[in-house]
């Protein structure tokens, strides 16, 4: 009898059904979470939520609910305890743990950060750009981390005289950053700060911030302005639009201060002459509905991305006296995405996609033209380093590929010339052990979706093998084929790691983009579903071995993918993930829920309501079996706050109708990163490796 690829899912998917926990697996009784049913029916649609309860976060129950779950997580991972530690020593044996990054040349200074062997956090440091200059440490962020559970640097920035540094730093993981201003002679922070801020950025004087405040929903909604020698601080810009955020930034020459106000579709863009700080400022780009725009600055004309008559963007100029008047400079090509720029005094560098795979292209301002750089590898990624100094002849990049540690690059912006900085050391690594391959799946309407590969060398592919595959298709982002230290550890055990480049996301623009989004986005999710059975037919793996994973809006991949083929997966991990989407989009007191509707929609509205439903995995888990799950979620996630996680897994658990496990670790001192340093950052990874190799039977490997 001749058996088909849709049949031998079917029967493969019977086997998940009919087959008992996997020994690997400690039985352990779960915690009963209490129902308390709360109506939260909409337009006629009568819902029912007994865990919108666990919202409570100031309840004592509900953190001695989440303790109770971290303790039935540990307890059922318990026999995998020792590889657990196999794994997290592995992860860390491939970390050069005392290294450095490759300086940065600015005012006469080389910048650069280190890390020390044991210690979680980086140091920041710099050196005079002559031989045999000492090191002055500008800030250890291992001494600002003593005695605290969560210590994140952001904002770390230089003046432009390089005579001031300003930092910021979240404590609790809920992005709250807290700003101080160093003397970089004295190395002593200022008495005057602007505090906690969203966002902030230098003037090209050494005395003037501008930054900006969320309001109770962390919607940034205002931008200030804020004199260090006074501490005056003055409130210059307030968006009343929901749909927006704003933020501040200075043009790479120092010449303009720039308050963007944005959603995740349309801009508008107001300047400020940087050495006349207290000038007004001034729109250069009008709000125009969908329409885009990211600015820039170089010898009196401002430079702007824009997606105005160019789906995919492009780049056009304008005098500064007549910001309206555009002149093109990179004409708009359907098939390839502009997805930024970095200006310097002769030349640009343009971050390019097409098919999915990124490409840089070089500018050169006198004589007009512009050349795409030859890349090492096809399948690889390539993303801006950091650029200080806007005189540089040098544009600095990362490179990498699912098989190539990561390097820095330096590009000639006039001659194409490059040279390496530093390449990441991976210690025990050998890439000539490992390959990389891309191929396509075929979606359901016959959409062909990339996949991008990566195995041991050596794989036997006369017989279907484990598989990880990981996701997102969400707010246009480029899911990218980049080196992972740790999925080596997944690689040497047999795995096969595969990223589904799915609509909703930019590898292959914005009609790619908006193929998964709003009234599409169930798209997203059968894509996903039609990449996991192309690698089945394809023999590449089976039900019994194929893992998936995502976090974030990932993790509502992960998640709605579960509700539409529950048998045709083994194991799933959600990382942080966005799962309640219904209740979450109905309260626009929640962080990013208003800037959030341009994205899934507005459920106040019945036809988008109903979009949501048919998809949000809170509300559409059912009684079913279902793969082993694993949830991660931190308890100060201030952009998927950590019920939705405890909620789904309480449900899931509640519902489902066979025996495999449904595990929840919440981060009691962490938000939407994980933990904050470096080596509890490996645990938790270790952790999820563990849960998905037991599920996979591998746990012996």
């Amino acid at each position: 009898m001749h058996i088909d690829g849709v049949m031998l899912r079917h029967l493969a998917a019977f086997a998940i059904l009919s087959n008992p926990v996997l020994a690997g697996f400690a039985e352990h009784h779960a915690p009963e979470t209490v129902k308390k049913p709360k109506d939260v029916t909409v337009h006629g649609d009568r819902r029912m939520d007994d865990y919108f309860w666990l919202r409570q976060k100031d309840n004592p129950a509900v953190i001695e609910h989440l303790r109770k779950e971290n303790l039935h997580t540990e307890a059922v991972l318990a026999p995998a305890a020792e590889l657990r530690k196999r794994l997290y020593s592995e992860i860390v044996g491939r970390i050069k743990e005392t290294d450095s990054s490759a300086p940065v040349l600015f005012r006469e200074w080389q910048w650069y950060e280190r890390t020390i062997k044991g210690k979680q956090h980086p140091v920041f440091c710099r050196r005079r750009n002559k031989q045999g200059a000492p090191e002055q440490i500008v800030l250890d962020v291992n001494q600002l981390a003593e005695g605290k559970d969560y210590t994140e640097v952001e904002h770390y920035q230089v003046s432009s005289s390089g005579a001031r540094l300003l930092y910021s730093v979240d404590w609790t993981g809920y992005r709250e950053f807290e700003v101080t201003v160093l003397d970089l002679t004295t190395l002593k922070p200022l008495p005057h700060s602007p505090g906690k801020v969203s966002g902030v950025t230098w003037s090209a004087d050494d005395d003037t911030l501008y930054f900006t405040t969320e309001n109770e929903a962390k919607r940034s909604d205002k931008a200030w302005r804020f004199h260090l020698s006074s501490g005056k601080r003055e409130l210059i810009f307030e968006e009343k639009d929901e749909l927006l955020d704003v933020g501040t930034e200075i043009s790479a020459d120092d010449r303009f201060v720039f308050i963007t106000s944005r959603s995740k579709k349309t801009a508008e863009v107001l300047a400020v002459p940087a050495d006349k700080p207290d000038a007004e400022a001034v729109v250069i780009h009008p709000r125009v509905t969908d329409i885009d725009c990211f600015p820039e600055h170089h010898d009196g004309r401002f430079y702007f991305v824009t997606n105005r008559d160019a789906k995919n963007f492009r780049v056009v100029s304008a005098p500064v006296a007549k910001p309206e008047e555009w002149t093109g400079v990179i004409p708009h090509n359907p098939a390839v995405k502009i997805d930024g720029l970095q200006i310097f005094a002769g030349f640009m560098a343009v971050m390019e996609r097409e098919g999915g795979l990124p490409h840089l292209r070089l500018f050169d301002f006198k004589s007009g033209r512009s050349r795409r750089l030859e890349l090492t590898e096809a399948a690889c990624e390539v993303s801006p380093e950091v650029n200080m100094d806007y005189n540089s002849a040098e544009f600095r990049f990362a490179y990498e590929s699912m098989v190539t540690p990561p390097s820095v690059r330096a590009v000639n912006g006039l001659s194409g010339a490059v040279r390496t900085l530093k390449d990441k050391e991976v210690p025990g690594y050998n890439s000539s052990r490992y390959k990389a391959l891309r191929i396509m799946a075929t979606a359901k309407d016959g959409v062909r979706i990339p996949l991008s590969i990566v195995h041991r060398a050596d794989l036997d592919r006369s017989r279907p093998q484990p598989v990880h595959l990981y996701g997102y298709g969400s707010y246009g982002i480029s899911e990218t084929a980049s080196f992972s230290n740790a999925t080596v550890s997944l690689l040497d055990r047999g795995m096969i790691h595969v990223t589904a480049h799915i609509r909703g996301g930019g590898e292959m623009g914005e009609e790619w983009r908006d193929a998964g989004r709003m009234q599409h986005k169930m798209t997203t999710f059968t894509d996903f579903v039609s990449c996991a059975e192309f690698l089945i037919d394809e023999k590449w793996t089976t039900p019994l071995q194929l893992a998936i994973s995502g976090g974030s809006a990932g993790g509502m991949l992960v998640g709605a993918t579960l509700n539409l083929q529950p048998g045709l997966f083994r194991a799933a991990v959600l990382d942080v993930p966005f799962v309640d989407v219904i209740n979450t989009m109905l309260d626009d007191t929640l962080p990013l829920t208003t800037s959030e509707y341009v994205e899934w929609g507005n459920p106040n509205f019945k036809a988008q309501y109903e979009w949501m439903r048919a998809y949000s995995p809170y509300d559409n888990l059912r009684a079913a079996d279902y793969p082993h799950v694993l949830v991660n979620c931190g308890l100060n996630d201030s952009q998927v706050p950590y019920w939705e996680g405890a909620k789904y897994t309480a449900k899931l658990r509640a519902l489902r109708t066979d025996r495999n496990v449904t595990l929840l670790q919440c981060n009691l001192s962490s938000g939407h990163g994980g933990a904050s340093g470096r080596y509890d950052s490996v645990r938790e990874l270790a952790r999820s490796f563990a849960f998905l190799l037991t599920a996979l039977g591998l746990e012996t490997r």
